[in-house]
């Protein structure tokens, strides 16, 4: 184990050796040595690992020869704090410091090229359960990183974990401030669940991460999805599949365009310019957008579409998103938090309700279908889903081409890409599925409804045809 212990050097000579000799007499290892004479010219933090009994035993002996005068329950962490070159901006932050009674215990600070600054700090904190709520604080201000500190104290640990992973993830997906706070709060809210669970969050998290780390590295020129074609009698349907997210079908006539989803918000720049490219008149022409499900990989472009339509149930869902509640997905509390954290990383923003368009819902012989809608000069036709991967799925029906959502997919389309990708989701929330049962019985039907005729285009994973 680490500890930090906080010592008051006498001011005589030999102070520090003897010291060390009764760390070193009982095999400890010194990892970490902080000490500035100009802020406090006593006070020592000495980081030192080994055994957890020979760690107790050093803290009875440093204690007995007074060496120790501050709480043992006291922790130093090194904080460096990034603010705007600009008069003003620490006050704050020295204020907030203070208002928590912790003690600055180092400071260091100096110009740079950048427009910002950073000044690191040592923070003497004898209450970690301060921490979090300082962190959380603190972040409304100016972005923290952490350095260093007491590994030992699970509180301390925690919190310092997730605001970690929500800096790193803010870098490389250019988060603003109001997203970083989100996510963090959202980081801890994971990491409560899985306390409550007895579940180490590390393996989470590493997922967590990871989800971040990818749909960073498909970004810009590194964006190369797959894209395939099929020319039908009245129309050509084109499949686009990014790294990351659904697939994204454009189905065209010379009319207009009607697309079936729209992948991650995060690529809605790189997919424009795609499209721009495959389809010269893509932005002038009449533009449509299908949603098979509410879930965000596949609602990245809705701002680009004059209509999109929706069910009943999925302009439910968007109302909700709107009004700043929580939408299906995150009426479920063990999803909740990892879809959060989604939307914030891929840059979600819910379609505006002015373009949605409801398809009324009709009894069927088949089940429930969700009208029929010429949109462009073609003819689609809409079922309902049950709700098994997702409230408000549907299937569409063009001719005989049929457009599943995630009710199927096809892992054996996948790329190595996608595989790579596709196999983070049963982690982060558990199960793709709001229902398992339910999808599988839907998944069955859906089976047993195709045709050889049929051509299938999947949520994700290359189309039949």
């Amino acid at each position: 184990m680490k500890k930090t212990f906080i010592t008051n050097i006498p001011d005589r000579p030999g102070s520090f050796l003897k010291m060390v000799r009764i760390i070193s007499e009982l095999g400890l290892n010194i990892t970490r040595v902080s000490y500035n004479n100009a802020i406090d010219t006593h006070t020592l933090f000495v980081e030192v690992s080994g055994e957890e009994k020979l760690v107790a035993q050093a803290y009875d002996e440093l204690k007995t020869d007074g060496f120790l005068f501050k709480d043992d329950n006291a922790n130093v962490i090194l904080m460096e704090f990034k603010m705007q070159d600009r008069p003003g901006v620490l006050l704050p932050v020295l204020e907030l410091i203070n208002q928590y009674n912790f003690n600055i215990s180092y400071i260091s600070s100096q110009e740079n090229s950048t427009p910002y600054q950073y000044f690191r700090m040592a923070l003497y904190i004898d209450d970690p359960f301060k921490v979090d709520e300082f962190l959380k604080s603190v972040t409304d201000l100016c972005e923290v990183r952490i350095i260093t500190y007491d590994k030992t104290e699970k509180n301390l640990d925690n919190t310092v974990f997730y605001i970690s992973f929500a800096n790193g993830a803010a870098k490389k997906l250019d988060l603003e401030r109001k997203d970083i706070n989100e996510l963090i709060a959202n980081s801890n809210l994971v990491m409560q669940l899985l306390d409550d669970k007895n579940q180490s969050p590390h393996k989470t998290f590493e997922y967590i991460a990871k989800f971040a780390d990818l749909l960073s590295k498909y970004r810009g020129m590194n964006f190369y999805p797959r894209v395939s074609c099929k020319t039908y009698k009245d129309y050509t349907i084109h499949c686009i599949e990014p790294e990351c997210g659904s697939n994204v079908y454009v189905i065209s006539n010379g009319k207009g365009y009607v697309c079936v989803d729209s992948g991650f918000a995060i690529y809605r720049e790189e997919m424009v310019k795609l499209l721009s490219v495959l389809f010269e008149d893509f932005c002038s022409k009449p533009k449509s957008l299908i949603v098979t499900h509410p879930d965000i990989d596949h609602l990245g472009m809705v701002s680009l579409f004059d209509t999109i339509y929706v069910n009943r149930s999925m302009y439910e869902n968007f109302r909700l998103e709107n009004a700043s509640l929580p939408n299906f997905r995150e009426q479920y509390k063990q999803h909740e938090p990892y879809v959060r954290i989604s939307k914030i990383l891929s840059h979600y923003s819910p379609p505006e309700m002015s373009r949605l368009a409801v398809v009324e819902e009709e009894e069927h012989a088949a089940g429930i279908l969700a009208g029929s809608q010429t949109i462009h000069g073609m003819d689609f036709k809409f079922y309902n889903g049950n709700g098994g991967h997702s409230k408000g799925e549907m299937v569409i029906l063009l001719d005989n081409v049929l457009f599943t959502g995630d009710i199927l997919v096809n892992p054996a389309g996948y790329t190595e890409e996608q595989k790579e990708f596709n196999r983070l989701a049963p982690y982060l929330m558990t199960s793709v599925n709001m229902d398992s049962e339910l999808a599988k019985k839907e998944r069955l039907q859906l089976e047993a409804m195709l045709t050889k005729e049929m051509d299938v285009c999947y949520g994700h994973g290359a189309p039949k045809w």
